[in-house]
């Protein structure tokens, strides 16, 4: 890098991912949100509680929201996640973060994509939603074993248990969005919050 000459002004800092979520008007910042959780009032409430200081004090925020949802809120959050181990084909930062998380699903031995198939229809009778988990990091026999313990829950367990784990999925994503780890979150041609 050669040294500036009088006269020339230093190159302007990129603006982080944060500081421009920080700066961005309200319904704006709840559109960019969604892809994270897509419960309104998770959005809602998030947004309001800015500027935040750092990503993980955002992160932490998120995950916080998430426990005070209204039980209608964490379904309408639910909804917008697909069957664990049937991946969405759409476009759009949340359908490409979903295919990012269920990585692990891929490839699986088609007798345990069965069992899975299965056990979500058995899960959805059960509780009345889909079956939610943090995917990442986690292969198609976790995500079924998970699964089938899973279904011996009360309904005020596994209402437990979501919570916990739409947070965590929650987390995982606001820090992607905030913390600029783009890594294969941009399928279907959508981009972190840059602006």
């Amino acid at each position: 890098m050669r040294p500036r000459t009088d006269g020339e002004s230093a190159p302007a800092p990129e603006r982080s991912a944060l500081a421009t979520f920080n700066g961005l008007a309200p319904a704006e910042a709840e559109r960019e949100l969604l892809s994270c959780c897509a419960s309104r009032a998770w959005a809602a409430a998030v947004a309001a509680g800015r500027p935040y200081r750092s990503v993980a004090e955002a992160v932490a925020a998120g995950g916080d929201r998430v426990a005070e949802l209204a039980w209608p809120d964490v379904l309408e959050a639910l909804a917008a996640h697909p069957r664990i181990g049937e991946r969405p084909s759409g476009p759009g930062r949340e359908a490409g973060w979903s295919r990012r998380e269920q990585a692990g699903t891929a490839g699986a031995d088609p007798e345990i994509l069965a069992a899975l198939r299965e056990g979500n229809e058995a899960y959805e009778r059960r509780f009345g939603h889909i079956y939610l988990v943090r995917a990442a990091g986690r292969d198609a026999g976790e995500l079924l074993a998970i699964l089938r313990a899973r279904l011996a829950n009360d309904e005020a367990a596994e209402r437990q248990v979501v919570r916990r784990e739409l947070a965590e999925i929650t987390r995982l994503r606001l820090a992607r969005l905030l913390g600029g780890d783009t890594s294969g979150d941009t399928e279907g041609g959508t981009e972190e919050v840059r602006r």
